[in-house]
C-alpha cells in the first residue's frame, strides 16, 4: 500500500495523528535538547523541513509523549515535562508592502498564545507583550518557557529591495528579538530558524549564549533526507517506480534531488519537498522545489555585482563568509548558498575553506534557465523544438546540426551587448545548454591550460574552445597544442574537438571546425 505522504503538512501532530508518513528525526532532536546549550539557530533553505522541525520541538516541550510513540526518542532517556511553548511562525504573510503588517501578525500570534493558556496579554506594543507573556507563563505554570521562532527573517527577506520598509522592519525585529536576552531566566529552550543570518538584528549580537547549528556536522541531517533514510523509508515507492531498474533509478534520483551539504562532513541530503512531490507524481522528474519560488532578487543581485556565472561551481568561502549578511552590503555568493542554489561540495581542512557548487541537476538546470531569461530572453515556447534538435544532434555526433540549432538563441542577444568580450558569448553557449538539461562543464582546468567547455552525452565527449577575437582554426589548434582531450581518452567515448569562432558584428556563431 502506498505511503500517505505529508505534502504541504508541516504540523507534527497532524502527521502523527492522521497517519502520514514521518521520517524519524527524533534521535537527532534528542541529542539537541539533551546536550549543552539551550539557545539555537538553524539556517536552511526554504521548504527544507524547518517548520516541521519547529513543530516537532513544540510538541516535545509540551510533553505530548503520545505523539512520539514508536519513534527513536521514545526509548531514549528524557524528562517528559510539560512546558509552556510560544511558537512564532512568520512563514505566512506578505511583509513587502507595509511594515505594520509585521506588528499585526506578531500581536495576533501572541494574543492567540495567551488565550490558549487563558491568561491576559499585557502591554501596548508587541515587544512588551512578548516580554510579559514569557514572564506570566513562567510564573503561572512554574516551568520555564520554550520559545520557537520559525522563519525569523522572512519579513526582512520580503522587504529586502524596499529600503524604507526594510529598515522599519529591521528596527521592529531588533526590539522584539531583544526580549529573548532580557528574559533569559525565564527560558527553558529557544530555537530559531531562517534562511539568512542578518548581522544587524539583535539575535546574533545580543544573545552571546546562542549556538549556531547551521554548519555543525552533528546536525547536518536534522533537516532533509539522507540516502539511507530514502532507501529505508520509501522502499515501496522506489520499487513501484523503478521496476527492475532500481540501481539506475536511484542514481538518477540522487543526481536530480540529492546533493545538499551543510558542513565539512561529506554527508548530503535530499530536499524533502521535491522528493515527496516526485513520489506523489509517480516518479516524474520535475523541479518541484525550484518552481515553488523563483530567485528573482538573487538573479538581479548576480547581475548588479557582475558575478561570473560561468564559475559559480568554483566559489570558495571561509567560515566567516557564511556568517556575514548585511542587507546594505550583501555578497551574492553566501546568499546563494543559504538560499539553496549553491551548496558545499568540498572542504579544505588545512585552510578552513568551503568549496561551493550546484547541489543537483534540478537546481543546475533550472537556475541556468533563470539566468538565460536574464541574459538572452528566450521565450518558453521557443525552447522545445530546439531542445530536441540539440540533444539528438549531440547524441548522434552531428556537429553541424548541433551548432546550427544553437544559432537562434544568439538572435536574442540585445544589441547593446554586441561588443561584449569572448566570455559573454561563451556564457550564452553554456547557459543555453544547461537550461536544456545538457551536461556541460565550463572553464575546466588541466595541467597546462583551461578548456572553455566540455559536453558529455552517452557516446561522445565534446571538447570546445571559443574565439571572439580569433579564428575557429586557432581555437582548434589550441585544443590540439595543449592536449585538452587527453584527460578524456580513457572514458570509453568518442572525443570530438570543436573550435567555434564568434562573429561580433552579427552577434552570433560565425565559423566552426571539427577535429
Amino acid at each position: 500500500m502506498p505511503l500517505k505522504l505529508p505534502l504541504g503538512i508541516q504540523t507534527f501532530s497532524t502527521i502523527r495523528e492522521d497517519g502520514y508518513h514521518y521520517v524519524d528525526k527524533t534521535a537527532r532532536i534528542h541529542e539537541l535538547v539533551s546536550g549543552s546549550g539551550y539557545v539555537f539557530f538553524l539556517s536552511r533553505p526554504r521548504r527544507f523541513g524547518k517548520s516541521l522541525l519547529c513543530s516537532t520541538l513544540g510538541a516535545l516541550f509540551e510533553g505530548r509523549r503520545e505523539l512520539f510513540k514508536g519513534l527513536a526518542i521514545d526509548s531514549l532517556p528524557l524528562e517528559w515535562k510539560k512546558h509552556p511553548v510560544i511558537h512564532i511562525a512568520l512563514n505566512s504573510g506578505d511583509f513587502s508592502k507595509d511594515s505594520e503588517v509585521l506588528e499585526s501578525i506578531l500581536h495576533n500570534i501572541l494574543l492567540n498564545t495567551a488565550n490558549g493558556f487563558d491568561i491576559e496579554l499585557r502591554g501596548d506594543v508587541v515587544s512588551v507583550q512578548f516580554s510579559n507573556l514569557i514572564l506570566d507563563l513562567h510564573n503561572q505554570f512554574g516551568e520555564k518557557v520554550a520559545v520557537i521562532i520559525d522563519e525569523y527573517d522572512k519579513p526582512l527577506l520580503d522587504s529586502i529591495d524596499k529600503k524604507d520598509i526594510h529598515d522599519a522592519i529591521r528596527s521592529a525585529l531588533k526590539g522584539f528579538y531583544g526580549v529573548l536576552k532580557a528574559s533569559d531566566e525565564h527560558l527553558k529552550f529557544v530555537f530559531l530558524t531562517g534562511v539568512t543570518k542578518f548581522s544587524k538584528v539583535s539575535i546574533f549580537s545580543d544573545l552571546n549564549n546562542l549556538t549556531d547549528l547551521s554548519l555543525n556536522p552533528r546536525y547536518a541531517d536534522i533537516c532533509g533526507i539522507t540516502q539511507e533514510e530514502l532507501e529505508t523509508n520509501f522502499k515501496e515507492e522506489i520499487d513501484s517506480i523503478a521496476g527492475g531498474e532500481g540501481g539506475a533509478y536511484l542514481a538518477k534520483l540522487k543526481r536530480f534531488y540529492n546533493g545538499y551539504r551543510f558542513s565539512e562532513k561529506p554527508l548530503t541530503v535530499y530536499n524533502p519537498f521535491g522528493l515527496l512531490h516526485h513520489f506523489n507524481s509517480e516518479g516524474k522528474f520535475i523541479p518541484y522545489w525550484y518552481e515553488s519560488g523563483t530567485p528573482t532578487f538573487l538573479i538581479k543581485l548576480i547581475k548588479q555585482q557582475n558575478i561570473n556565472v560561468l564559475n559559480l561551481e568554483q566559489k570558495v568561502l571561509s567560515y566567516d563568509d557564511f556568517r556575514k549578511f548585511d542587507s546594505e552590503n550583501m555578497d551574492a555568493v553566501p546568499v546563494l548558498y543559504q538560499s539553496g542554489y549553491l551548496t558545499i561540495t568540498g572542504y579544505n581542512e588545512k585552510r578552513g575553506t568551503y568549496n561551493l557548487g550546484y547541489p543537483n541537476d534540478e537546481v543546475r538546470t533550472s537556475f541556468a534557465s533563470s539566468l538565460a531569461d536574464l541574459y538572452i530572453h528566450i521565450k518558453n515556447d521557443e525552447k522545445t523544438p530546439f531542445v530536441l534538435k540539440l540533444i539528438d544532434s549531440l547524441e548522434a555526433g552531428e556537429v553541424d546540426n548541433f551548432v546550427e540549432a544553437l544559432r537562434p538563441f544568439y538572435n536574442n542577444i540585445p544589441y547593446d551587448e554586441a561588443s561584449k568580450v569572448e566570455s559573454y558569448y561563451e556564457l550564452i553557449f553554456l547557459l543555453t545548454l544547461r537550461m536544456l538539461g545538457i551536461y556541460c562543464e565550463a572553464q575546466v582546468h588541466t595541467a597546462i591550460g583551461r578548456i572553455d567547455a566540455v559536453l558529455k552525452v552517452d557516446d561522445f565527449v565534446y571538447v570546445v574552445e571559443f574565439k571572439a577575437n580569433g579564428t575557429a582554426e586557432e581555437a582548434l589548434q589550441q585544443i590540439n597544442d595543449k592536449n585538452y582531450a587527453l584527460s578524456y581518452n580513457e572514458q570509453g567515448k568518442k572525443i570530438v574537438k570543436l573550435g567555434i569562432e564568434f562573429d561580433k558584428e552579427k552577434r552570433n556563431i560565425g565559423r566552426w571546425v571539427v577535429g
